[in-house]
């Protein structure tokens, strides 16, 4: 009876988790706008820049559908990146979410798209 039951939830409710959910940390090494009207941002602990917005048009990425960033939202966190930047400070926490994420800080690949969930300066 219970694995009848528990067959059905799995059938009934199917899950799947697909995004990547990663915090980083460190100096700004990059913050960049690409032709492409995308902004990216690198980070002392990563290994590569990343697209994550746009200041002309909701940004979206694959594996968070439901989370959009705004073009004022972009360009707020584009300024926190460039202030921290300009200054040296440390980003004490960014949380990355998306299917471009991968499962450390030094393994992102070249050209991806992330969304940024949260950022502390």
């Amino acid at each position: 009876m219970k694995l009848t039951a528990l067959l059905l939830l799995v059938v009934l409710f199917p899950t799947t988790v697909t995004a990547g959910s990663l915090i980083c940390s460190g100096k700004v090494e990059q913050v960049a706008y690409h032709g492409n009207n995308k902004l990216m941002i690198k980070l002392s602990s990563m290994n590569k820049a990343v697209f994550f917005c746009d200041p002309g048009s909701d940004w979206r990425v694959t594996g968070e559908p439901n989370r959009v960033m705004s073009p004022d939202t972009c360009k707020a966190v584009f300024s926190i990146f460039l202030s921290a930047r300009s200054t040296g400070e440390t980003i004490n926490r960014v949380h990355f979410d998306g299917d471009d994420v991968p499962k450390n800080c030094s393994s992102f690949e070249s050209w991806k798209n992330v969304f940024i969930r949260y950022v502390n300066y």
